[in-house]
């Protein structure tokens, strides 16, 4: 079957999703990731994998932890980083999104790293640099729409990996409003991809999709049932910007119902990690207490988001 991502070599050519993306090719960005972060975990290494060649970063939605981490990444491979800013840039006056992609592909871009507000514009780049003889140059989805957010969604699987060591045993839940959330798409087709054998669900019945049931999830309502006995914990935030009508009564209210409290955390295994994607809305998931507790790894999450940056650039640029 035709999969848009690979070249006709099997090789990464963009990404664009974890959706159909092969485990063999997932397991191998975790692995090259894992060559890029230090003994000790605080640190990623510096590589000339990219040197000479240029990052235009594309960023027509807004965006501060994501952007950085690709621009860091960018340049611990030792790559030339453009960052544009969009709303000074052409397509604010009128030029379209293909015809930005021309001129810049003129000057020389080896790669785009593009998060936009509408599902699908990072495939129709793609499939615009193939059409149009370009296809030299490698397009990363950094979140479009409610689509997808494969990087986000990698670096939860190393993060699970590196704290877990196995995917075949765990059962991981995804708490919140996974109706709007990229972040959470990713996360299930990877999590299914790896052979996670029990993936939870749990929010309001407003904020889940319809088709999680058909997904392979279990759904829950119940935060407490939802939460008991699983090994990690994945916190999602309130997507307020993509929400149309009033789908809950109030932040104080869904914190009571959904809100992960050092009492609901203590429902699950002993040794569950807590994640989550950021930025974190303190008292409305989660509680203060959890998010700096011993069982969070969301500050690691952020660390290891660069190594994966990097392991997906570096082997793209290497397709």
């Amino acid at each position: 079957m035709y999969n848009p991502q690979l070249n006709k070599h099997g090789e990464l050519q963009h990404l664009l999703t974890l959706e159909g993306l092969p485990a063999s090719i997932i397991t191998r960005i975790l692995d090259t990731a894992a060559s890029f972060v230090s003994v000790s975990d605080r640190e990623v290494k510096k590589v000339p994998l990219m040197r000479g060649k240029s990052v235009f970063n594309l960023f027509f939605e807004n965006s501060t932890r994501t952007r950085t981490t690709f621009e860091i990444a960018s340049t611990r491979l030792s790559a030339d980083v453009i960052n544009l800013n969009i709303s000074a840039s052409s397509a604010s006056k009128g030029e379209s999104l293909l015809d930005t992609i021309d001129n810049l592909s003129a000057m020389h871009a080896d790669m785009f790293v593009v998060r936009h507000a509408q599902s699908g514009a990072p495939y129709l780049i793609a499939k615009h640099l193939v059409e149009t003889g370009q296809d030299h140059v490698h397009v990363v989805n950094a979140g479009d729409g409610r689509h997808a957010h494969p990087t986000q969604g990698l670096l939860d699987m190393y993060t699970i990996r590196h704290y877990k060591k196995d995917f075949h045993n765990l059962t991981v839940a995804i708490v919140g409003d996974i109706l709007h959330s990229r972040v959470a798409r990713s996360d299930i087709h990877g999590l299914t991809t790896l052979g996670v054998p029990e993936v939870r669900a749990i929010g309001p019945r407003t904020l889940l999709p319809s088709s999680l049931e058909q997904m392979g999830l279990r759904v829950f309502n119940d935060m407490n049932e939802g939460l008991k006995g699983v090994d990690v914990i994945i916190m999602l935030r309130l997507q307020n910007e993509r929400m149309t009508g009033a789908l809950l009564p109030s932040a104080q209210e869904y914190f009571k119902s959904y809100g992960l409290t050092p009492e609901r955390l203590a429902l699950a295994k002993p040794d569950a990690i807590v994640m989550h994607p950021g930025p974190m809305n303190r008292g409305v998931e989660i509680d203060s207490a959890v998010a700096d507790g011993a069982q969070a790894v969301i500050l690691p999450q952020v660390t290891f988001g660069i190594a994966v940056r990097m392991a997906v650039m570096s082997m793209l640029a290497s397709a």
